[in-house]
């Protein structure tokens, strides 16, 4: 278990796409955060991969020193990727803790945003349907009402 603290160079190497690699990098910047800050330990996971992740220290555990956040990340089975998956939880995380909407948030706003439509039109439908079933048993009563002749003879007559 090693303490690594790496340059900017070194971070650009991950085993994702450029245009990954490339997001990444312009987040950190935005949010100011630099590799400098970030202590990163590598770890040996545990779970599914058998003998490899036995042998190997994929897990890569960073911490932000400013912040004190901390991320933990043993998704998948390659360290490189690893280390990226957890620069993006500390982005994350970080954007949640300084009060910017993440991506996640936007997803779970606009979730609640379609399940509060449907719910109206559901309402807005059911209140149809009963308008429909009282004004037609309405109709049906006043048909009967119609067709129905009042007799004046009792019982006692």
């Amino acid at each position: 278990m090693g303490n690594y603290i790496l340059s900017e160079q070194s971070m650009l190497n991950f085993a994702v796409s450029e245009e990954k690699n490339k997001w990444l990098k312009e987040k950190m910047e935005s949010l100011g955060i630099r590799e400098e800050d970030i202590i990163e330990k590598f770890v040996r996971s545990s779970g599914k991969g058998g003998q490899k992740v036995n042998k190997t220290s994929t897990c890569v555990y960073i911490k932000h020193s400013p912040t004190g956040i901390e991320v933990k990340c043993m998704k998948d089975r390659s360290q490189s990727i690893n280390r990226f998956l957890a620069r993006r939880e500390l982005i994350e995380r970080i954007e949640r803790f300084s009060g910017k909407l993440t991506n996640e948030d936007i997803k779970r706003f606009k979730a609640k945003k379609q399940k509060l439509k449907r719910h109206k039109r559901a309402k807005l439908k059911h209140k149809a349907e009963v308008v429909d079933k009282a004004s037609a048993s309405e109709g049906n009563s006043l048909e009967a009402a119609k067709t129905f002749v009042p007799t004046t003879q009792h019982k006692g007559e």
